[in-house]
């Protein structure tokens, strides 16, 4: 049986001294996307920050095809096959929307033509300024600079947070298209469950500092009760 392609074992984490998350575990296979769920304050983000490692590690591995993560800076995890889009986006907004994608871009499937094609939006506003787009545009450009990195596994912290219903349906074509259709490896972090779960192949739940619930997206999607129990959703949410 292959090796998972990421593996986190036994994972508590924090912000300094306080921990957030305690013994975490799971394991994404090569090609698979998860879905990360909880409610507000339930630790997402300092998981998703711990991965890339901007959060505290109290405990526990976190390996990525067999190579130690956890004991590498950050920028050794990026070059190691991690591509984050951070809620903040944190586009540079001096730089033309080509000179982003130019200045991270690495080897690989993903070009500046195919992030292009992904959002033509952005080939249509290739030479504004990062300043000068508006929030849902400069969200497909955080996820295409991620892109053009090539990496392994894609980090996506909240991509729809605060966007318009048609540049939602658009980021979620695109994660859809990335995620499932290429099969980028990919973790999604959102507020919006149903719509992320329709995305992804895999979901976990956070509560109080743990792995709450697991399950396949479809499950989750089949039978909303878990939704209703952890998130405070009902069936339709």
């Amino acid at each position: 049986m292959a090796e998972p392609l990421l593996r986190v074992e036994g994972l508590s984490c924090g912000h300094g001294q306080a921990v957030v998350l305690a013994d975490i575990g799971f394991e994404i296979e090569a090609g698979r996307s998860l879905a990360l769920l909880g409610r507000n304050g339930s630790g997402k983000t300092t998981l998703i920050d711990t991965l890339i490692g901007a959060a505290q590690r109290h405990a526990g591995r976190i390996t990525l095809d067999g190579l130690a993560l956890h004991t590498l800076p950050p920028h050794r995890r990026a070059a190691a096959g991690l591509g984050w889009v951070p809620q903040e986006r944190n586009v540079f907004s001096s730089l033309t929307v080509a000179e982003n994608l130019q200045a991270v871009a690495r080897p690989g499937p993903w070009t500046q033509a195919r992030v292009f094609e992904l959002f033509p939006r952005l080939a249509e506003r290739q030479r504004h300024l990062g300043h000068q787009l508006s929030g849902g545009e400069q969200q497909m450009l955080a996820f295409g600079r991620a892109l053009v990195l090539n990496p392994r596994l894609l980090l996506l912290d909240e991509p729809l947070e605060g966007l318009a219903p048609i540049l939602v349906a658009e980021l979620l074509r695109a994660i859809r298209r990335v995620a499932r259709d290429e099969g980028l490896s990919s973790i999604v972090v959102d507020q919006h469950p149903r719509l992320v779960l329709g995305v992804t192949d895999d979901a976990l739940v956070l509560d109080r500092g743990g792995i709450a619930w697991r399950a396949t997206s479809a499950e989750l999607l089949d039978d909303p009760a878990p939704l209703a129990t952890w998130l405070g959703l009902g069936a339709r949410a």
